[in-house]
């Protein structure tokens, strides 16, 4: 996939404090920002995999050893 320009506007004191982070790292600002992008898609990819696998479980459902059946009244359960 090809590279593509685009213009961002940030408040100057983010930029040079953004500058400053790419210079201690020894690299480009385009490449800090491509890393920080990264990892916020990543973790948006690892969040919509944990809530699906949620969702999934809560519609199997869990077996509490009943075999889906009820052998209980509500009296017997409250029963004191």
């Amino acid at each position: 996939m090809a590279d593509v320009e685009i213009t961002i506007t940030l408040p100057e004191d983010l930029l040079q404090d953004a500058e400053t982070v790419a210079g201690e790292r020894r690299t480009s600002l385009s490449q800090l920002v491509l890393a920080g992008l990264r990892e916020i898609i990543a973790s948006h990819h690892e969040y919509e995999a944990a809530r699906r696998r949620s969702m999934a479980r809560m519609e199997r459902g869990f077996d509490l050893g009943t075999q889906g059946r009820i052998t209980w009244t509500r009296d017997e359960l409250h029963a004191r």
